[in-house]
C-alpha cells in the first residue's frame, strides 16, 4: 500500500453519542454475498421508513452529496465488532471518520479498511461540525503527520492512535497486502523450514 499521510475531502456531521454497529448497519444487511452491497444500507433504518421512503437524513441532504468525512460524538461504533460497520461507511464513500472517542475494535477494522479514524475534543469538534454546516461545499485538509486539520480557515488539532497513525504514514494498515508484498520471502521462510524437517 502507498503511504497516506493527507485526506481531504467535504464534510457531514452524523450527530450523536454510542453510535453503534447495528445502527451503522443493521443486522438484516449482514447476510450480503459482497461488501458493495453495504453501501446503500448504512444507517439504512434512520435513513428511510419500512417502505424505503427517506426519512430526510443528514447523509441524503443534497447538500452533503458525495461528502467522505463523517463527524460525529462520543464512542463512535460501540456494540458488536461486525467488520460489516466500517465496510458500509467505505462503501458508500466515507475515507475519514472524526469523533471524540471510538471502539477500540471498530477502530482498528477501520484502519485494515484504510480509514482514519481521529480524535477530536468536543469543542473544538462541534465548531467543526457547525462550520460544515455553513459551509459544506468547502474541503476539509487532513494532515495525519501533524495531526492538524484545515477548513474554512480555521485549523483544528485531532489525536488519533499512534500505531494506526504510523501504519498509515508507512503505507502498512493492510495486514493482507502486507502478506502479498512479502510473499516470495514467506515462500522462502516456508522452503527452508520444510526443508529442514526431512533432514
Amino acid at each position: 500500500m502507498s503511504p497516506v499521510s493527507q485526506r481531504s475531502g467535504r464534510g457531514v456531521y452524523v450527530a450523536g453519542n454510542d453510535i453503534d454497529t447495528d445502527r451503522i448497519i443493521p443486522a438484516r444487511f449482514l447476510k450480503c454475498v459482497t461488501f458493495d452491497e453495504l453501501g446503500p444500507a448504512l444507517f439504512f433504518d434512520e435513513r428511510f421508513d419500512s417502505e424505503g421512503n427517506s426519512k430526510g437524513h443528514i447523509l441524503d441532504a443534497p447538500q452533503h452529496a458525495g461528502a467522505s468525512i463523517l463527524i460525529s460524538d462520543v464512542n463512535f461504533g460501540c456494540g458488536s465488532s461486525r467488520e460489516h460497520a466500517p465496510q458500509a461507511l467505505q462503501k458508500f464513500g466515507i475515507h475519514v471518520v472524526i469523533a471524540e472517542t471510538f471502539a477500540e475494535i471498530f477502530q482498528g477494522n477501520c484502519t485494515t479498511l484504510g480509514i482514519p479514524c481521529l480524535k477530536m475534543v468536543g469543542e473544538a469538534r462541534q465548531s467543526l461540525a457547525r462550520l460544515v454546516g455553513q459551509f459544506p461545499e468547502a474541503e476539509l485538509l487532513i494532515d495525519l503527520s501533524a495531526k492538524s486539520l484545515t477548513f474554512a480557515n480555521e485549523s483544528f488539532e485531532f489525536d488519533m492512535q499512534e500505531s494506526s497513525r504510523e501504519a498509515f504514514l508507512l503505507g502498512r494498515f493492510d495486514p493482507l497486502d502486507e502478506l502479498l508484498v512479502a510473499k516470495d520471502r514467506i515462500s522462502g521462510v516456508a522452503n527452508r523450514l520444510g526443508g529442514g524437517s526431512h533432514q
